[in-house]
């Protein structure tokens, strides 16, 4: 149900009065029409959440994305439009990589989902809802309603782009794209400029000036590398292609056939990991090659320039195999034993610091460790010209295991994103879905833990109080959902430097767990 009418909340503790503005959420909402039912939780028709804050007062409102799916749907009162795990194949693609397989179909209306449900992201001042397709809906962020479709490749030649840019102190947007054709496979890095001086007056979308700034050629041409974002510095940008790998033939045989896709996608641990190095300001590509062993990652932490080197904190795991195993029969398991097992086979993903050496020629000496600064314990060798290997450095101490592993690492973005910086927040995973807050100190590898029985929070957003003078000094917002009891959804507001509960905000609505938001200020 949606709830497009602000409603009032009701406040437990207090709400700092100094809050003014939007905590906009997205994810799946809807999943049946008629007697027809999604399979994947992925599938789910976008619903977009906005918990508006002023003067200590909170209210809520939510609405359903008015998208082309959700249009169809609901007038022939069944699902008509195929969504990636959903009705598309006899054997329906259950996996978290379905989003990705949108971006090798041919763009036309009846390919590729407008059900934007991942998250809420900016270009040039406007707001939209985005997916890992070509497509994006521009969103009213006052009221939530849906204004128009916006389609990629109508502005740069690419056919997709992540639901992670990032934003430079300048306003303008990067992100990242897939293209191929005769030439091959490319990875393309986009850049959107920001709004400018004479922004348009009307009320449409506006992608105008986007351009790929740079096209990273697959390693492997038939077989590309999955990926959710990327890493953005000061200077630079860094494309990490992980052994999560699409197997392109496969992926069209199976197209025609209309067979499942799920089997397209595998872990192949023997490519190892090559992370690109590009300049962000001229789109040069670093001749070096950056390896380092197997792994996979969904969600970067931040990166920063020190001294000649790229430090880089990202959420990863050892074994990408498991990760396509996040099916809404797993996830809807009857019975603990059943969940308790499958959560027991997942493997952990934990916060890891890569340090790239940004010089690197003819003369570097081979096979010793070039991260000369003390405070670092990742190592990078050269191993022979042109090619760095890199280990990683745990950036966290034991304390950590007993709450699962860590993912939906968010920062103090705007101050200190692309910068050094000392504090991160995510959601530890005791459980399949988060059942936990953290506050991660990465000088001293401290945790700050919010978690009680049977409350189950979403992804941590920071927002910086007014006249803050530190990196920690303002709130965490996180929405927290109650299965066991109907209608108690609430907003937690947590102070962000002590990790203690200011307030909460309850809801007299049932909330579906999200995926990922943003707090939109009010002047």
């Amino acid at each position: 149900m949606e709830t497009p009418d602000p409603i009032p909340t009701t406040v437990r503790g207090t709400i700092p009065t100094w809050i003014n503005g939007s905590f906009l959420r997205n994810g799946p909402g809807k999943f049946e029409f008629g007697t027809d039912r999604y399979t994947h939780w992925f599938d789910g028709m976008a619903l977009m959440h906005r918990f508006h804050i002023c003067e200590g007062i909170v209210t809520y409102s939510s609405r359903f994305l008015r998208s082309d799916s959700f249009v169809y749907n609901s007038e022939k009162n069944r699902i008509v439009v195929s969504e990636f795990g959903t009705m598309a194949m006899p054997d329906p693609c259950k996996n978290i990589f379905a989003r990705f397989f949108s971006r090798f179909q041919i763009p036309t209306a009846a390919a590729a989902t407008d059900n934007a449900n991942v998250n809420f992201v900016k270009y040039k001042g406007d707001f939209y809802v985005s997916t890992e397709t070509n497509y994006m809906r521009r969103i009213d962020p006052q009221s939530l309603e849906t204004k128009d479709k916006v389609d990629w490749s109508q502005y740069i030649a690419v056919n997709s782009a992540t639901a992670h840019p990032h934003y430079d102190r300048d306003g303008a947007t990067y992100n990242m794209g897939n293209s191929y054709g005769k030439s091959g496979f490319f990875y393309n890095i986009i850049r959107v400029p920001p709004p400018g001086a004479e922004a348009s007056t009307e009320d449409s979308a506006d992608l105008t000036g986007a351009e790929v700034i740079c096209s990273i050629r697959a390693a492997e041409s038939r077989k590309p590398s999955y990926y959710h974002s990327f890493v953005m510095s000061e200077n630079y940008i860094v494309f990490i292609e992980q052994p999560i790998k699409l197997d392109l033939l496969k992926f069209m045989l199976y197209r025609i056939q209309g067979k499942a896709f799920h089997k397209v996608m595998s872990w192949e641990p023997q490519y190892g990991t090559i992370f690109h190095l590009v300049n962000r300001h001229t789109g040069k590509v670093s001749e070096v090659r950056y390896r380092a062993a197997p792994m996979f990652t969904l969600h970067q932490i931040n990166a920063f320039e020190d001294n000649g080197f790229l430090v880089m904190d990202l959420c990863c795991g050892d074994d990408g195999q498991v990760i396509g195993e996040y099916t809404v029969e797993n996830l809807c398991s009857d019975g603990g034993a059943e969940i308790d097992k499958f959560y027991n086979s997942l493997c952990r993903n934990l916060p890891r610091r890569y340090v790239l050496p940004l010089t690197v020629d003819e003369q570097t000496p081979l096979d010793q460790n070039l991260v000369t600064l003390n405070n670092y314990k990742a190592t990078a060798k050269k191993t022979k010209p042109g090619e760095v290997f890199m280990t990683h450095e745990e950036l966290h101490d034991d304390e950590l295991l007993q709450y699962g592993g860590l993912e939906f690492p968010q920062i103090n973005y705007d101050q200190y994103n692309g910068r050094p910086y000392r504090y991160f927040y995510s959601c530890g995973f005791g459980h399949v879905v988060g059942d936990s807050l953290l506050k991660m100190d990465v000088h001293t590898k401290e945790l700050k833990v919010w978690r009680y029985p049977g409350l189950y929070p979403s992804e941590p957003v920071f927002v910086a109080s007014p006249k803050a003078t530190e990196e920690d000094d303002g709130v965490v917002l996180s929405v927290i959902i109650t299965p066991r009891e109907e209608k108690r959804t609430f907003l937690l507001v947590l102070d962000a430097k002590t990790f203690t509960e200011l307030g909460r905000a309850e809801v007299p609505v049932n909330i579906p767990t999200g995926t990922h938001g943003v707090f939109n200020k009010m002047g």
